[in-house]
Order: C-alpha cells, then sequence, then structure tokens
C-alpha cells in the first residue's frame, strides 16, 4: 500500500455505512457514473451496467430515482457501484444495517452470488452475529481496536462450551451420572426430573442418551438440544452484548436511509 497506493486501489472495492448513491439520479445513472470514476473501458461500459443490475435484480428498476427504491435496492445498488471494476477484495461496513430481516436475506444472497461466480475475497464489519455466522468464512471480534479472538464460525462457538442436551423425564430417583460418564460430557448436572449435559456434538449423543436412559428404566419425555451462538461467544469475549454496544451514529445511519428510501 504504501509503495503502491494507485494499484491497491484497482484492486479494491468499498461500501461505506454512510449512504453512497445519488438519491436524485437513476439506478443506471449512478452505476454509469461509478463505471466512469473507477476507469472502466468505454467500449465495456454498458455491458458491466447491465451484468451489474441483472446481478442484483435491479434491471426492472434501473430507470427509476435511486430515490424511489427500497433500503435493500439502495444497498444492492451500492454493492454494485463498488464492484464496476470486478476488484479481487470488497470492503463492506455494515452491509444491512438498518434493513428488515428480508431485505438482509435478499443482499446476503447476493454477496454469496458476487463471491461464487467472481471469487471475490470479502471483508466485512458488523454488529449483527446472526449476519457473520450466515455469511463469514471466518470471523475476527474486536474490542477497543484489538481482536479479542479470531475463526471460523464453528471454532469461536466450540469455545463456549459445547451443546447443551436437557432431558426431562418422570422422575430421577437413584439416577446416578456415572450411567452417563463415558459420553464425554464437559458437565452433567441431575435435578429432580431433568438432566442437562453440556458436550460438543449433543445431536449425535441424543440416540445414546435415551437408549441409557431406558436400560436405567427411566422414561425420557422430552429431549432438547441447544447450540451457543456467535452472541453467547461475543458475550464471554467482550463481556457485554452487542446491542449494549450500539452507538447514536450506527442508529442515525438507519435513519438517513429510511428517510431517503421513503421520499417521494
Amino acid at each position: 500500500m504504501a509503495r503502491d497506493p494507485d494499484k491497491v486501489r484497482k484492486i479494491c472495492g468499498y461500501v461505506p455505512q454512510t449512504l453512497s448513491v445519488i438519491a436524485e439520479l437513476t439506478g443506471y445513472e449512478n452505476l454509469l457514473m461509478a463505471a466512469k470514476m473507477n476507469g472502466v473501458a468505454s467500449s465495456e461500459i454498458k455491458r458491466v451496467v447491465q451484468d451489474l443490475l441483472e446481478l442484483m435484480n435491479l434491471s426492472d428498476r434501473k430507470n427509476d430515482l435511486v430515490k424511489k427504491y427500497s433500503g435493500g435496492m439502495m444497498r444492492r445498488l451500492e454493492i454494485a457501484q463498488a464492484f464496476v471494476h470486478r476488484p479481487k477484495v470488497l470492503f463492506l461496513d455494515e452491509p444491512t444495517i438498518g434493513l428488515d430481516p428480508k431485505g438482509k436475506r435478499v443482499v446476503w444472497d447476493h454477496l454469496r452470488a458476487l463471491r461464487s461466480e467472481h471469487n471475490t475475497t470479502i471483508f466485512i464489519t458488523t454488529h449483527d452475529m446472526n449476519e457473520a455466522n450466515h455469511l463469514c468464512d471466518r470471523i475476527a471480534i474486536i474490542n477497543r481496536g484489538q481482536i479479542v479472538v479470531i475463526g471460523t464460525p464453528e471454532e469461536l462457538k466450540k469455545q463456549v462450551g459445547g451443546d447443551v442436551i436437557v432431558v426431562k423425564t418422570g422422575s430421577l430417583e437413584n439416577f446416578s451420572s456415572e450411567s452417563l460418564a463415558h459420553l464425554g460430557a464437559v458437565s452433567i448436572e441431575i435435578g429432580n426430573d431433568e438432566v442437562s449435559i453440556v458436550m460438543n456434538e449433543g445431536e449425535k449423543a441424543i440416540p445414546k442418551i435415551i437408549r441409557i436412559m431406558e436400560k436405567e428404566g427411566i422414561s425420557v419425555e422430552s429431549i432438547s438440544v441447544s447450540k451457543p451462538t456467535l452472541d453467547d461467544v461475543f458475550l464471554k469475549t467482550v463481556g457485554s452484548r452487542i446491542d449494549e454496544e450500539e452507538s447514536g451514529d450506527w442508529r442515525s445511519i438507519r435513519s438517513v436511509r429510511r428517510t431517503v428510501s421513503t421520499m417521494g
């Protein structure tokens, strides 16, 4: 980056938190301007713009003013803008901020398609742990500017302590945890009518647990598995939940995007 910053810029795309499309232009005009600013060859501009409109499912609205777009459509147009020069690396800052659950899913699907079709490396910053879990191959949790933990979603969730299996029965009188000791559980707690077991790959252990209970003459009324989430990982490593860390700027950005999307 220090030796040849222009070369670095040519292989990178960036979508900021703040609105980066021009509301008074059409979707087509926004992409046309982005293509020219990013040095796309004149002979290629029309094809590149049309391909991106189709990829982001915006072709039927390309001639509408952006101020008439929904928040999700704006975000997809912003991603298309950042991709007009086919960057090898794409940076997205809160890509689904302010979107409803359906809008988020649509953006997620398009990001997966972008990565799959063009082999692009995508860096995402997000407060949405569900988004990180669904989209990312590798996650770093950052607190006060420092990486506190890094790994795949599954690796991080395993650090919390494993799945929690809860077995409810009619009675556990005279039942001992020794019967379950060989399962490789992290911990086993026995109450009056339920057993709580913490272990990895809990779903695979369910048939074994039921067989052990039946062998001991215990009737299983229900059995459930609760898996750790990335919210649990964040809480364990940082000490507070994402919503407690949400800033005023984050809320104002959502407000701006919603305001622009409702302008007539």
